[in-house]
């Protein structure tokens, strides 16, 4: 981004004197239980424009109650500023799993932390304890879910009907591999998805289910049902926008793909966080901007190019990290009893 381009960063730390942030101040969860408060969305990735939100995202300490008594308390939001704080013991668990929206928290720079306490430091020296292979799943999982967006979007707006449905289709199917994975041998039951003609008269072709199972666990026919369901609310609420605004999220979504393989790859092969793309940010610009995206809204060759060139790293990446396939639950229990100790003093 160049002088003539670039966004004038707002002054965070100022805003948190405001009265719209007191809850930071006043609310017996935050104050001084929070470890750390952070700059997050475009600005902490470096692809801020004129319109974008300001986000804030934190992790602040359990409540003694709630580690030795009876309350429970995962995170704290206020949707007037989009802040999101989650408790510790909850971001443990998602650090985990490497999940891409709480490692990202622990991947600023120095300066934009806005909060950062003595014992959120030490999380910060400590955060390569959470990280292991588990991230080219977790990444690669978001990344296909932004890539089926995108997919779904283009492809309302540019093929008819039947090869819509068709798309739909082997999104659904893609959405179900894991599921198909997890009952490889499945002696419970089956389920066919196929196209055929439609019943409803304003379609051409519709997706059809033939189903069949028998003591299947009630929880796992939820969850493969809402694979399905999402897929297809999804690809729906895209066509309720409105064309500017439709644009605007179709190449928002193209670079959020693109920056979560970044991601990735830093995980896997440096065992580092790196939320801000600087090197990269020309591109991730370039791709918001649409500057991949031809006249009748789908992608050029170029883009696709790119993407190829990115799921080939990721899954390279994964094959030679230096991280274990797992964390090492001794050394993170260590960690966790160590600050919640602390919380219990505070």
């Amino acid at each position: 981004m160049d002088g003539s381009e670039q966004k004038d960063m707002p002054d965070f730390k100022a805003l948190l004197d405001t009265e719209e942030y007191a809850f930071l101040k006043t609310n017996p969860r935050l104050g001084r239980r929070i470890l750390l408060l952070g700059v997050g969305g475009s600005y902490a990735y470096g692809t801020a424009n004129e319109n974008s939100d300001i986000d804030f995202r934190g992790i602040t300490l359990n409540l003694p109650s709630d580690l030795i008594g009876l309350t429970e308390f995962e995170q704290y939001e206020d949707a007037g500023t989009d802040t999101v704080i989650y408790s510790f013991n909850k971001m443990v668990r998602l650090l985990l799993e490497c999940n891409p929206n709480t490692c990202e928290i622990l991947g600023l720079g120095e300066e934009e932390y806005l909060i950062l306490s003595p014992l959120g430091r030490e999380l910060l020296e400590n955060k390569g304890i959470f990280l292991s292979k588990r991230a080219a799943k977790s990444f690669g999982g978001y990344a296909s879910a932004q890539l089926r967006r995108l997919q779904n979007a283009i492809a309302r707006d540019s093929v008819p009907q039947r090869e819509r449905e068709e798309h739909i289709l082997r999104s659904v199917c893609n959405a179900l591999e894991d599921f198909q994975r997890r009952y490889a041998s499945f002696d419970k039951g089956s389920i066919r998805l196929y196209l055929d003609q439609a019943e409803n008269p304003e379609m051409e072709t519709e997706i059809f289910v033939d189903a069949c199972y028998r003591h299947l666990p009630l929880r796992d026919y939820e969850n493969m049902w809402a694979v399905m369901h999402n897929v297809v609310r999804d690809y729906d609420k895209i066509g309720k926008r409105n064309k500017k605004k439709d644009d605007n999220h179709l190449n928002k979504h193209a670079m959020h793909l693109i920056r979560l393989f970044m991601m990735a790859i830093d995980i896997l092969e440096r065992g580092e966080i790196c939320t801000r793309r600087t090197a990269e940010q020309e591109l991730l610009l370039r791709i918001r901007k649409g500057g991949f995206q031809k006249e009748d809204k789908t992608f050029s060759a170029e883009f696709y190019d790119i993407l190829a060139d990115y799921e080939g790293r990721l899954e390279k990446s994964a094959k030679e990290s230096i991280l274990p396939d797992n964390p090492d639950m001794e050394k993170v229990e260590a960690f966790v009893e160590y600050v919640n100790r602390r919380a219990l003093e505070e």
